[in-house]
């Protein structure tokens, strides 16, 4: 009897042990991001700006103001999400900023600024790793390597490549411009696409000393007068897409070891619609069951299905994007939600994204920012 006491009030505990931790409340996510946004300074705006964003519900609160930088329009987060890097889009003397993020008061403070051997440097990225920050010089035409040091200010420039040519268009791609710079997951094959070249050139990254070298293949050709402009690779790595500036259009293409090759090329515009375009930036659903696209004069964003067997794309609808000249947009974490960042009109609108068409519902609100131009979020 003894021997069956001891073992009915073992299981007892155990069954009671497990209950408590049935029941035990889950820690519930925390529904709030920092939304960070890159301006133009050359109006009203102050320099970069901080939201907190929900991501369930849409709403948002002013958080502070980066004050005292010029065009801090392009922004890049460290991978530990402990810095900040922005373009400082500036004619002569290029600039790339840097900054320290504090989670707790939701504000950044400036460590560096640097040269991006350059004029104009319209683009920053970061690898995986969190010690180079690349920053794309469109007025230049060339890519600069910057070292980010142990208190995550950044080194002076290590690296700068110096694109050549032109093509077709001659009021847009009289010489190179290089308009953003991408890294593939592996952390080796960079990709340039390069508005004024008609070319998305590749490049492989050294972790150790942060030095580029030629890819293999060297680039891949587009379209004549296409003016590749923002590239995305699919997150189950076989695919990758361009968004062309010039032309309207999105290149979908296979993937494999620094190769693209092309498979599809489609419009971004409307049926019947035949004024200017000039498509801006590009971004895949967390899915990666939808691809976005903005449209600057005609103010949308389109809407595409991924079949994500061959990685090719099927227009679902365009969306207005109620502002005027749509730059940067982003899909939160989530997929909730998609943000777009009207440059000429001053805000930021907010869409209810539906994961299962793809499609866009506005939802009345937006936040009202002079000059927006780029858009990320940082985890509470």
């Amino acid at each position: 009897m003894k021997i069956i006491d001891s073992f009915l009030l073992a299981f007892l505990i155990i069954a009671n042990t497990f209950t408590i931790a049935q029941n035990k409340p889950k820690k519930k996510m925390n529904n709030e991001f920092h939304l960070l946004i890159g301006t133009y300074t050359s109006g009203k705006s102050e320099g970069i700006y901080v939201y907190k964003f929900n991501v369930e519900t849409g709403e948002f609160a002013a958080e502070s103001i980066a004050k005292n930088i010029q065009n801090p329009s392009y922004l890049v987060i460290s991978p530990d999400e402990k810095y900040v890097y922005s373009a400082g889009e500036i004619d002569k003397n290029g600039a790339v900023y840097g900054f320290a993020f504090d989670k707790k008061m939701g504000n950044l403070v400036k460590l560096s600024t640097q040269s991006s051997n350059g004029n104009y440097p319209c683009f920053v990225e970061i690898d995986k790793t969190g010690k180079w920050v690349f920053a794309g010089n469109y007025g230049a035409g060339s890519l600069t390597v910057l070292p980010v040091e142990a208190n995550g200010s950044l080194g002076k420039p290590i690296q700068t490549i110096q694109h050549e040519g032109k093509s077709v268009n001659p009021s847009r791609q009289e010489g190179p411009h290089v308009h953003s710079i991408n890294v593939a997951p592996n952390n080796k094959d960079i990709f340039v696409p390069d508005l004024g070249l008609d070319k998305i050139l590749t490049y492989s990254l050294d972790a150790k000393t942060g030095k580029l070298s030629l890819g293999n293949p060297p680039f891949t050709k587009v379209q004549d007068g296409s003016g590749p402009r923002h590239f995305t690779i699919h997150p189950n790595g076989k695919f990758a897409y361009v968004i062309q500036e010039i032309s309207g259009e999105v290149t979908a293409f296979n993937y494999k070891k620094g190769s693209l090759l092309a498979i599809q090329t489609i419009s971004n515009k409307p049926s019947g619609f035949t004024g200017t375009f000039n498509s801006a930036d590009i971004h895949l659903s967390p899915d990666g069951k939808f691809l976005y696209g903005s449209n600057r004069e005609h103010d949308s964003i389109v809407i595409f299905s991924i079949d994500t067997k061959t990685g090719k794309l099927t227009y679902v609808a365009h969306q207005s994007v109620i502002g005027k000249k749509p730059r940067n947009f982003m899909i939160d974490p989530t997929g909730n939600f998609l943000l777009v960042a009207n440059q000429d009109s001053d805000n930021i609108t907010i869409f209810r994204r539906n994961p299962v068409t793809g499609t866009l519902t506005p939802t009345g609100k937006e936040i009202a920012v002079p000059n927006p131009v780029c858009l990320k979020m940082i985890s509470f």
